[in-house]
C-alpha cells in the first residue's frame, strides 16, 4: 500500500513540476493518474502537510512549494509513509521457547531495517526535476 500511495505522489509532484503553477486541480491530477479526485485529495493533503505542495481551494488548484530540483524521492517516501511504521514490519515471535522463534524477528529487523536505510539512501540522490527531466527527454 505504502508504495502505491509513493507512486502516485510522485505522479502528482511530476505533473506540478511540469504543468503552469496552480492550474493542476485534483480532477486533472486524478485524470493524468487514472484515478479517482478523492484519491488525489488525500495524498495531496499529506503531501502538503510534508510541506511539498501547497493546496489553493476551488479552482486555484495545486502547486510544489519549493523547487523541484529540491525535492527528493526520499521527501516523498517519508510523506507517504504513515506513523513512521516500518515498510517491511516484523512477526512477533510465536513461540518464545523455540530458539529459532526467540531469534528470528530480530534477525529479520535488522536485515529489514538495513534494506530500508538502502532504499532512503537511493531515493535520497532522486529529485522530481531529475525525473521530469528524464520525461521530458524520453517524450
Amino acid at each position: 500500500m505504502v508504495a502505491t500511495r509513493f507512486a502516485v505522489a510522485i505522479h502528482i509532484l511530476l505533473l506540478l513540476a511540469t504543468e503552469p503553477g496552480g492550474q493542476a486541480t485534483s480532477g486533472r491530477l486524478a485524470e493524468s493518474v487514472g484515478t479517482n479526485p478523492v484519491v488525489i485529495r488525500r495524498l495531496a493533503g499529506q503531501l502538503a502537510r510534508a510541506g511539498l505542495i501547497r493546496i489553493r481551494r476551488g479552482p486555484g488548484g495545486a502547486e510544489l512549494a519549493r523547487p523541484a530540483g529540491e525535492i527528493t524521492l526520499a521527501d516523498i517516501w517519508q510523506a507517504m509513509r504513515r506513523n513512521g511504521l516500518p515498510l517491511l514490519p516484523v512477526h512477533r515471535a510465536p513461540n518464545r521457547a523455540d530458539a529459532v522463534g526467540r531469534g528470528a524477528p530480530a534477525l529479520l529487523r535488522e536485515v529489514f531495517d538495513a534494506a530500508e536505510t538502502a532504499l532512503e539512501t537511493r531515493l535520497a540522490g532522486v529529485t522530481v526535476d531529475d525525473l521530469r527531466q528524464r520525461l521530458a527527454q524520453a517524450t
